[in-house]
């Protein structure tokens, strides 16, 4: 089975030796994405809402890479450095997801690679054709 990757050019990516997201026949996987810019800075430093959003905007990107859409993701995991702004980050993934409704999971870590970086979020996409 054919399999392609896409990445964003982040410092990370050739460390750890990861793609931003990997396509295996109609399946595409999305590693876990923070709200990076162009540029590498975090957007919305200090804004657990601006930060979901910019997130899945970079995760929009990857999936339409592959030729796919939003409406194709089948499953997300939100990691997120405090759960008590679980309503602003559940306010901006059901913005992108609301009529989609993955499944999907928000869980609280200690901590992201960045200390600016409030969320990182995984989606898993299923493309019909």
């Amino acid at each position: 089975m054919r399999r392609e990757t896409f990445s964003t050019g982040t410092p990370w990516e050739p460390i750890v030796g990861y793609s931003r997201a990997v396509r295996v026949g109609d399946c595409v996987f999305v590693s876990g994405t923070t709200a990076t810019g162009p540029d590498g800075d975090v957007i919305g430093v200090g804004d657990p809402y601006t930060q979901t959003a910019q997130a899945l905007r970079n995760i929009q990107r990857a999936i339409e890479k592959f030729g796919g859409q939003l409406h194709h993701v089948v499953r997300t995991r939100m990691y997120v450095v405090n759960i008590d702004h679980w309503q602003e980050i559940g306010k901006a993934h059901g913005e992108f997801f609301g009529r989609i409704r993955p499944a999907t999971t928000m869980v609280q870590v200690s901590r992201l690679i960045s200390p600016e970086m409030l969320v990182e979020i995984e989606a898993d996409a299923i493309l019909s054709s």
